[in-house]
């Protein structure tokens, strides 16, 4: 965190939210981004087809299939169930781990000049 306050100190010394998401396009639709904009939050510029770079996709859903490893649903009910049992049990520090990658996928995603990589 204290290298990040040195080199982007406009990420950390923030009043309002930097709200992160892929470019799905319910999320990149002009009436979303629009609206976005009027609540005055800023939205980070996603690659397409990049789940590599999509907190959700490399961090949440990479745990959440972990935690279903194994288990057998019998009814709808039960799945919901599951992911609420896993998503309560999340802590803020799980969010900040999943994050905290990011600097590090995107200068990989730089330094390859966009091509694909492992």
């Amino acid at each position: 965190m204290k290298k990040l306050t040195v080199k982007q100190p406009k990420l950390v010394n923030r009043d309002k939210p930097l709200l992160l998401h892929d470019n799905a396009k319910a999320h990149s639709a002009k009436k979303t981004s629009a609206k976005l904009r009027e609540l005055g939050l800023e939205t980070l510029p996603h690659p397409s087809y990049s789940p590599d770079l999509a907190p959700t996709d490399y961090h949440f859903f990479l745990n959440f299939d972990n935690f279903l490893r194994g288990r057998k649903f019998n009814s709808e009910e039960a799945v919901k169930s599951a992911f609420e049992n896993f998503a309560g049990s999340l802590s803020l520090e799980f969010f900040r781990k999943g994050l905290s990658c990011l600097p590090e996928k995107w200068q990989k995603c730089v330094d390859s000049n966009g091509e694909y990589f492992d």
